[in-house]
């Protein structure tokens, strides 16, 4: 399978590493490599420089490129928008479209499908960042803002950076078994083989984004006591605040309500313990800090948009 990877002056190194190295290892682990011939496809000739410096030799480019591809995908950049309007790549993505079995895009590349309007229609993943502005630009997508990766169709889209390898996993499984992808995984030292529709944003990483250090021994305490009283009183008084100006500030610094990051985090921890275990949901409540498995049901179903039980089924 020839697997065109686009490219472009400042993408993402990763982006392209990434789901190389994963397609280039399922083909040594099946022990033939053509099965999988990955080509890099530049916007235009010669070695581009990526956005972290190191230059891709491309192999060919969107004006010379031959031949079918089986699947293509975009890479992305934080200068993105320097290519979302050149003409001639929408027209390239549209006809690779109508010939490819499967197209898709690595974090910020979705917003240059979107501009050859490859997204019309369908849900969409892209990095968490990133995801209110692909919604407002594109209101005819479906913009799936906490998910790994999504599957619509001919259509493959992943969130921010190493995402891009779950998808290639992904598509590894999709065409040769859940065992292969795991050896993949396991070459690779991949921490885990994510389902797409887990989580791309848990309450560890938001607790990394307070700068005030007060704000963030606050959010470990909350991690590590999920069972405690974590009401806005009780962690006002822990951060020796008012409750008012403790919401004010918690919410500048950590973006979120004090209870919505509660939420999160007792959401995230029954998330993984559903994913790792067969706890019933009464006691899993109550070790996530809830008071019944119903109010864990409602928090979940509003957080993760299935129920406990659901979520196991897919996930465990």
């Amino acid at each position: 399978m020839r697997i065109g990877i686009l490219v472009f002056p400042g993408v993402q190194l990763l982006d392209v590493a990434g789901p190389a190295d994963v397609f280039v290892e399922a083909a040594r682990q099946l022990g033939d490599l053509r099965a999988y011939q990955v080509q890099v496809i530049g916007t235009e000739a010669g070695a581009l420089r990526s956005g972290s410096g190191p230059r891709l030799q491309v192999d060919a480019t969107v004006a010379s490129h031959r031949g079918r591809l089986d699947t293509l995908l975009v890479a992305g950049a934080p200068d993105v928008a320097s290519i979302t309007g050149r003409a001639d790549v929408q027209r390239w993505l549209q006809r690779q479209a109508k010939v490819v079995r499967r197209i898709g895009s690595v974090c910020s590349g979705a917003f240059v499908l979107a501009a050859a309007g490859l997204l019309q229609g369908r849900r969409v993943a892209t990095h968490w960042n990133s995801v209110d502005r692909l919604a407002a630009e594109n209101p005819g997508a479906r913009v799936e803002p906490d998910a790994i990766y999504v599957k619509d169709g001919p259509l493959y889209t992943s969130a921010g950076v190493t995402a891009g390898m779950d998808l290639a996993l992904a598509m590894v499984e999709e065409d040769h078994g859940r065992e292969l992808a795991l050896r993949v995984a396991r070459e690779l030292v991949m921490f885990l083989k994510r389902p797409g529709g887990q989580s791309q944003f848990s309450a560890h990483l938001a607790a990394q984004t307070a700068e005030k250090s007060g704000i963030r021994a606050l959010q470990d305490h909350v991690l590590a006591n999920l069972r405690g009283d974590l009401s806005v009183p009780a962690l006002a008084a822990r951060a020796g605040m008012s409750e008012r100006n403790f919401a004010r500030v918690f919410k500048d610094e950590a973006g979120m309500t004090p209870a919505e990051f509660v939420e999160v985090a007792r959401i995230d921890e029954a998330r993984r313990r559903l994913e790792a275990s067969d706890l019933p949901l009464k006691r899993l409540a109550d070790a996530v800090g809830y008071a019944n498995a119903d109010a864990l049901r409602r928090a979940f179903s509003r957080r993760v948009g299935v129920a406990p039980r659901d979520y196991r089924r897919q996930f465990t």
